[in-house]
């Protein structure tokens, strides 16, 4: 596919089938049962079609998952357009536990595809973090966060809760309470500025 031209609106509408269908299956958590030709024929659309759109099982993949990260990235830009800093860390963040609570197969089969073939899906692990790294480096500037404040590590504490979904039998409270604790850790302690001024 020729990533400068313009798809029509025919082949447009085949490639969001089969990322639409792939979709349904990776949150399943069936994608490595399926031959990769039924893709096309759950999406309704040709072999030849799936095969022009996406030449290997992994390209289909890593599709989806710029899809998941593109949609996570507008979602950081428009809390920092609409809500203050802080808050706007907190929603997004209590966010990301809700979309790994939803979409369970998707992540384990991304983590999976992660250990064989991590270029293009570490790309997009990249994009995320400047989102993150965005929203933190707007909080430290409002001064609701400490200016130690570090992307690395809120995106370290992600990691670990997703990682721990399918270990962990109360998790969703679990996770939620490392989310609290995290945003508690990075917050600008309040009596520091009252102590220089007395």
């Amino acid at each position: 596919m020729n990533a400068a031209k313009p798809l029509r609106a025919d082949a447009r509408r085949n490639r969001e089938a089969l990322l639409a269908t792939a979709r349904e299956v990776l949150d399943a958590g069936d994608f490595f049962d399926l031959r990769f030709d039924d893709f096309a024929r759950l999406a309704g659309v040709g072999t030849g079609t799936l095969y022009r759109h996406f030449p290997t099982r992994e390209a289909l993949a890593e599709a989806v998952y710029h899809e998941e990260v593109a949609a996570l990235s507008a979602r950081a830009r428009e809390l920092r357009a609409t809500l203050p800093a802080d808050e706007a860390l907190a929603v997004f963040l209590r966010g990301m536990v809700d979309h790994m609570d939803a979409y369970q197969g998707l992540a384990r089969t991304l983590a999976t595809l992660m250990t064989t073939r991590s270029g293009a899906l570490a790309e997009g692990g990249q994009v995320l973090e400047e989102a993150v790294g965005d929203l933190v480096a707007d909080a430290v500037r409002d001064g609701t966060v400490r200016a130690d404040a570090d992307a690395g590590v809120v995106m370290m504490a992600l990691h670990g809760i997703g990682a721990a979904h399918d270990h962990r039998h109360n998790w969703r409270a679990e996770a939620d309470g490392v989310i609290t604790l995290l945003l508690d850790g990075l917050r600008q302690p309040p009596t520091s500025g009252r102590r220089v001024r007395s």
